[in-house]
Order: C-alpha cells, then structure tokens, then sequence
C-alpha cells in the first residue's frame, strides 16, 4: 500500500507506481495487480494533509527484492506513507497466490508478519 500527496499529477503517481513495477520485474519479481484506489480523506492529518492518494500492489517477489522496494518508496518524496506486508502462505493460497519465500521465513497459520514499514510506522505483527 502505498499513499501518495493527493496534490500529485496523474502522470507523477504513474511514473513511480510504474517505477515499482519494473523494479520488482527487474529483480525476478511477479508484480501482480495494481489497484488504484484514488483520492481519499485522511481520519487525522498525516504531515499536514487532510487527503492522499492510495494504490494498492501486489506482488510475488523474494524478500531482499521487496527491502529494495520499501526503500525507493521511503526516499520517494512524492510518499507520504507505504507499507510493505508478507502475506502468510494460508492466505496466499487461499488468494490464489504461491509465496515464493522460504519456509524457515514464514509465520505460524493465522499470524501476518510484517517485513517492513514506511518511514513513520514500525514493523509489527498485526
């Protein structure tokens, strides 16, 4: 997930989303859907804006692939706030997804582990 300054050009949201996009290609990556969610108001303000931007993308990559991707976003000026979430392989398979990290880096059935977070959140378990 990824949020976006709402104030952005759609050429400007383009051109990162799609800079991801091939980053995770480039690395051996799947990149799956990208969903635009669009404009939407915040419940507080998030560094002085009321309203963001959001695209949600999936993506089926080995984890030093995604640290990549969590760090271009966290030096995209244009990102307000992303995070970066391993499915666990329940719910990847349930989705029709296969997870391609190995077995040793996989959460117990029924618990998300987060592999990182945006530059004002911490990772966690949720």
């Amino acid at each position: 997930m990824v949020i976006f300054d709402a104030g952005l050009e759609e050429d400007a949201i383009r051109a990162i989303v799609d800079r991801a996009v091939e980053l995770i290609r480039s690395r051996g990556g799947e990149p799956g859907r990208v969903d635009r969610w669009g404009r939407r108001r915040f419940a507080y303000e998030l560094k002085h804006r009321w309203e963001g931007y959001y695209v949600l993308l999936d993506a089926n990559a080995e984890p030093g692939v995604m640290a990549e991707l969590d760090r271009m976003l966290f030096l995209a000026d244009e990102v307000l706030r992303h995070k970066v979430i391993r499915l666990p392989d329940v719910v990847a398979a349930r989705s029709g997804r296969s997870s391609t990290t190995p077995a040793a880096d996989t959460a117990p059935a029924g618990e998300p582990a987060a592999v990182a977070a945006g530059p004002d959140n911490e990772a966690s378990e949720q």
